[in-house]
């Protein structure tokens, strides 16, 4: 059996939330994984879009342009300090920029896992040739991401964004 744990059970409170049979559990996994399996085809389709589009490398140029403006400033920088002139304003884009960089950097390294995720589903879904008949402990830590339990239903999250109900 699967049980709540909580912040609040961590407190010394209950968990009023229900709990779920484990093969109950896994049985809703391995349909869930079927029907993506179902729609292969029609998923396939839709993951490649989602790559060519939304994830494409083009969205990473940005680190590219602020790199180039950050060597202008660097140099002007410079030659400021040099002339003795005042430098403050130059030092302020300087550090806007590299704060601008870091989180096009963060923005881009999530948008490589979401590439990587993507990958990965399209991967099982071309090696996949017939149903899954039993549960899989390593496929579902590959591709499940979470499963949220409600009063008359399970939801299913790949890690690839895909979700079964």
């Amino acid at each position: 059996m699967w049980r709540c744990v909580s912040r609040l059970e961590e407190k010394g409170s209950d968990c009023s939330s229900p709990t779920v049979n484990e093969e109950v559990l896994q049985a809703a996994v391995v349909k869930a994984i079927n029907e993506v399996l179902a729609s292969k085809d029609t998923l396939l389709s839709t993951l490649q879009a989602n790559i060519e589009t939304v994830l494409n490398k083009e969205n990473d140029k940005a680190t590219n342009d602020i790199d180039t403006k950050l060597d202008e400033l660097q140099n002007e920088l410079i030659r400021l300090a040099n002339s003795k002139a005042d430098y403050e304003e130059v030092a302020n884009e300087i550090y806007r920029l590299r704060e601008l960089k870091q989180n096009a950097l963060v923005v881009n390294a999530e948008r490589e896992g979401r590439r990587q995720r993507i990958a990965e589903m399209t991967d099982f879904l071309n090696e996949q040739s017939h149903e899954l008949e039993e549960y899989d402990e390593q496929l579902v830590r590959r591709l499940i991401e979470k499963v949220t339990v409600f009063n008359d239903k399970l939801a299913i999250k790949f890690k690839s964004g895909i979700e079964i109900n």
